[in-house]
């Protein structure tokens, strides 16, 4: 039988574990755009408005923003610019101009940009300095305005993201998922403790599937869920849910990916 593991044991994504999980999961992504067939590129995902190769160029753009601070500025400042004069979330403009910026390559290309800016991204990330990483920025969660740190951005979220997509891709195609309990369920294990902080009730969350595991929240008195661990994450990130039933409680929390 399964031993339950306490949320609170669950420690967040540190510095030291970015560059590995980040390497692995642009990895991932680049084998996994390797193996479409050409018809599969143009397949609508979870994504409104963005078919396969939306969601790779955009993956590809968010890899390259990310590899040097000249690079960043330039593209916030210039997806801020478009924020104020056409409206809008500034990272809906950021997003945007990525996948526009890389509409014009060859799946080829793309891929091999993937396989060279990836190594890239992820080194920049664990070693921006430190000054940076403590910097606030602002980020609408739902309907709240929140107020995270960069290294939130650079250590979690920005793994999360193309962890998230590479998923995207693999239900719009139809295509098997690559998990492993050590990548991946490390991925699922931080998205379940912040999870418990954002729910702030108790409960037994059981997650099945190779990045799943069981988990208890508090005394585990409160809801007792059991659920596929990718779907758990498709529902909290505002997918909608495969089997098309409405979330509620623990599973309509809203966590960002």
């Amino acid at each position: 039988m399964m031993t339950a593991r306490p949320v609170d044991t669950i420690q967040p994504i540190t510095r030291s574990e970015t560059e590995r999980l980040a390497r692995t999961e642009y990895e991932r992504m680049a084998s996994q755009l390797r193996s479409l067939a050409p018809e599969e590129w143009s397949r609508s995902t979870d994504c409104p408005l963005w078919d396969v190769r939306a969601v790779a160029g955009h993956s590809l753009g968010m890899m390259a923003t990310f590899v040097g601070f000249r690079r960043l500025f330039a593209a916030m400042s210039a997806a801020s610019k478009t924020s104020k004069r056409e409206g809008g979330p500034m990272v809906d403009a950021l997003t945007a101009k990525q996948v526009a910026d890389h509409a014009d390559l060859s799946t080829e290309e793309l891929i091999g940009r993937v396989d060279e800016i990836g190594p890239r991204a992820a080194h920049w990330r664990a070693s921006a300095p430190w000054l940076f990483r403590k910097m606030p920025m602002k980020e609408k969660v739902g309907p709240t305005v929140e107020t995270w740190r960069m290294a939130y951005l650079l250590d979690t979220i920005l793994t999360r993201d193309p962890w998230m997509h590479r998923i995207d891709i693999a239900r719009a195609t139809g295509r098997d998922l690559e998990l492993t309990a050590e990548h991946d369920g490390r991925i699922v294990a931080d998205v379940v403790a912040e999870l418990a902080r954002r729910f702030g009730q108790p409960f037994t969350l059981t997650l099945t599937g190779p990045a799943g595991g069981e988990f208890v929240a508090g005394d585990g008195s409160g809801e007792h869920v059991t659920i596929d661990a990718i779907e758990m994450c498709r529902t909290l990130s505002g997918r909608p849910p495969a089997d098309g039933h409405l979330r509620t409680g623990l599973l309509a929390t809203e966590v960002p990916f």
